[in-house]
């Protein structure tokens, strides 16, 4: 058995209220639709991964940006450090 807070509890039997199912229903509804929303780890790191040429795609675009310092970074780092 679970023991819900009131702030978690109140808004579950008003919710069950609401759609005339038990509380369990309610909560297990509102579980499942929220499960449907956010990814699992499994697919969040599917995600996350990219090919190569998704990798190299941005490498390129990177690149492409313009540059706008044109200091070697020795010298920019040499800047950081005198200040």
């Amino acid at each position: 058995m679970i023991h819900l807070s009131r702030e978690t509890e109140a808004p579950a039997i008003r919710l069950a209220t609401e759609q005339r199912i038990s509380v369990d229903a309610a909560i297990q509804r509102a579980l499942n639709k929220l499960a449907h929303t956010v990814p699992s780890v499994s697919q969040a790191g599917a995600r996350r991964r990219m090919s190569a040429q998704e990798m190299l795609a941005v490498g390129a675009e990177i690149a492409a940006l313009p540059l706008l310092d044109s200091r070697s970074p020795h010298e920019i780092m040499d800047d950081i450090n005198a200040q």
